[in-house]
């Protein structure tokens, strides 16, 4: 495990980020089979070109474990940084690449005498997460979803060389084969970016009407196409007819053309009375003749025959699956796996291997029997505790009516979505919000933006049976789900140690707590807010309340909308516009560098 404080790990991270220099691997990164009894949760798997080596990224346990896959055995396990989301061979097999998001770093590894070694951690900061590597295996492009950016890495020096800014929530990409256009999903903004990589210039983009919750992306063998999933957010209103024509939240795959701007194809994942929820990982067989997804909230596989798969531009793919493919079982499949099947890899053509964050496995599935043939375990799980059973029930899709969607749907792993939404909270039609983190729900009662609810329970009970349209929970259900919620962490702020911007944020921290912009009167305390409803003078006719619960304010570096409508797309109409001081407290406008620095401040918070 790690020696370094987590100061020391802090100081080291945002030190060499400033410097824009490499960590070589040292005594903090251990490798060794782990016997420790604790979740691994793996996010994501790579199989090396050989197809010898298996390695996953184990989110809760901040490791990856090397498996040789001709028996299925956990040989070592390596310490990485926190919150791994990504992995990848180099396409010669020499390299792991592993992205821990929560820690800023890419760790270049290799297998060596059955062990996996850290040979460089390169520090890039801003919770990196999708990797790309190019075909010569000498660049990699990584999503840094807090920046905005992606981020250049030479390989050969294990170096940042640049950081491209894309746009909000960059997390997955894919290059074409002749590593000249790199597609980038931008979850915040519900697109798909095409960069040039030479350049760092982007091309087109080509937008997602209604689109969240972007998953993994791949190219097509050609080059022509980048599939990937994700999921659509229609503004409409709650109730049983809209959830089944798929009028609220649906699931899709899509493909974007990488050879010049072109409207998305796409189809629809759900399967009448019985939905798809929460599409993540993709892969296609090298013969490219079938096309699998896995579909963390309703626990399954689908497998698709790609040839014919009736993907649709313009005016499509309409709001549930095509006909042709629900009513045959060669074009369409569905093989349940359990747990939370999320990354994906694989070989021959036929064979699966699935990283299962709930079961805390690799599972293996053979497409031609459609059934799973071997299970990898990571290690010695805990036996299942309330916390356990309420991180179930917030992952999983089949509690919400027909399965179409999770807690995660709109909380993605306990944070924020890119989109207002109508969740009828406040017992009123199409009075949109923007979706409020759920990190330290319990300390900061009352709760909806109107701050009508003043009951934890009630308030699970409320979002299973009317938001999701869910059975009724039993209490030991939401007692669950509480006990889980309690113990989300936010992720660590990237901006708040960034020596460069420490100036301005001291500036800015004073201006908050002035009298001239009076932004501490209601945002106070540890978590920002004085858990009370105040007018403003934001609110709108059809508001069933008056006034609004003030939001906390920590992690305002991850929305990339605010105020409760979500109808100021960046802070400087917050701060100078919508919620400016001289509308709240009466006093002068905020200079332009007044204006910067209280922005610089409230993304440190």
């Amino acid at each position: 495990m790690r020696n370094l404080s987590l100061f020391a790990v802090h100081f080291l991270w945002f030190t060499s980020l400033a410097a824009g220099i490499e960590l070589n691997a040292d005594s903090s990164r251990d490798s060794k089979v782990h016997t420790a009894v604790t979740h691994r949760s793996p996010v994501d798997l790579a199989i090396s070109p050989d197809q010898e080596w298996l390695v996953t990224v184990n989110e809760t346990s901040d490791s990856a474990s090397l498996i040789r896959v001709n028996d299925g055995q956990v040989v070592d396990e390596l310490s990485v940084g926190s919150h791994p989301a990504d992995v990848m061979f180099t396409p010669d097999g020499n390299k792991v690449l592993i992205t821990s998001s929560w820690s800023g770093e890419l760790t270049v590894a290799a297998i060596k005498d059955q062990k996996l070694t850290a040979e460089a951690v390169v520090q890039i900061g801003y919770q990196p997460c999708g990797i790309a590597i190019t075909s010569s295996g000498d660049r990699a492009f990584v999503g840094l979803a807090a920046a905005g950016q992606v981020a250049e890495v030479d390989l050969k020096t294990a170096s940042l060389t640049r950081r491209i800014a894309v746009g909000h929530w960059p997390r997955y990409l894919t290059l074409t084969p002749d590593d000249q256009r790199l597609a980038v999903g931008l979850g915040g903004e519900g697109k798909i970016a095409v960069l040039d990589t030479e350049s760092g210039e982007t091309l087109y983009d080509e937008p997602l009407a209604s689109g969240i919750n972007l998953g993994h992306m791949l190219t097509s063998k050609d080059g022509k196409y980048a599939y990937f999933t994700w999921m659509v957010y229609r503004n409409n209103p709650i109730d049983v007819g809209n959830l089944r024509r798929g009028w609220i939240l649906a699931s899709r795959i899509g493909r974007v053309r990488l050879d010049g701007p072109s409207y998305r194809e796409a189809i629809s994942l759900d399967v009448p009375r019985k939905a798809v929820a929460d599409p993540h990982g993709i892969v296609i067989s090298a013969d490219e003749k079938r096309m699998i997804a896995s579909a963390a909230g309703t626990h399954e596989l689908l497998v698709y025959r790609l040839p014919d798969t009736p993907f649709v531009g313009t005016g499509g793919p309409g709001d549930l699956i095509d006909r042709g493919l629900e009513n045959d079982r060669d074009r369409f499949d569905r093989i349940p796996v359990g747990g939370r099947p999320m990354g994906m890899q694989m070989t021959d053509n036929q064979t699966v291997y699935v990283a299962n964050y709930l079961r805390d496995s690799v599972q293996i599935v053979d497409l031609a029997s459609k059934e799973i043939v071997g299970e990898i375990e990571l290690g010695e799980s805990p036996k299942q505790s309330l916390v356990d059973q309420g991180r179930e029930i917030f992952y999983d899709g089949t509690r919400s009516m027909d399965q179409w969607y999770s807690c995660h749907s709109c909380h993605q792993n306990g944070g924020v979505n890119s989109r207002p939404m109508d969740t009828m909270n406040d017992g009123t039609v199409r009075t949109f919000k923007t979706v409020l983190p759920l990190f330290d729900v319990a300390k900061t009662a009352p709760w909806t933006w109107h701050g009508w609810q003043d009951d934890l329970t009630e308030a699970m009970h409320k979002s299973i049976t009317s938001t999701m349209l869910g059975e009724e929970p039993s209490a030991k259900d939401k007692h669950a789900l509480i006990a889980y919620l309690k113990t989300l962490s936010r992720p660590p702020n990237p901006f708040r140690n960034d020596y460069e911007l420490a100036e301005s944020i001291d500036r800015g921290r004073a201006l908050f707590h002035s009298s001239k912009t009076a932004c501490a009167d209601c945002h106070n305390g540890p978590h920002f807010t004085d858990g009370q409803v105040h007018d403003v003078g934001l609110g709108s006719a059809d508001d069933a309340y008056e006034g609004y619960n003030t939001p906390s304010l920590i992690g305002t570096y991850q929305k990339v909308r605010w105020l409760h409508s979500g109808r100021a797309k960046t802070l400087e109409r917050v701060v100078n516009e919508l919620h400016s001081p001289e509308k709240v407290s009466g006093t002068d406008k905020l200079s332009e560098q007044e204006s910067a620095d209280l922005i610089t401040y409230l993304k440190s918070l």
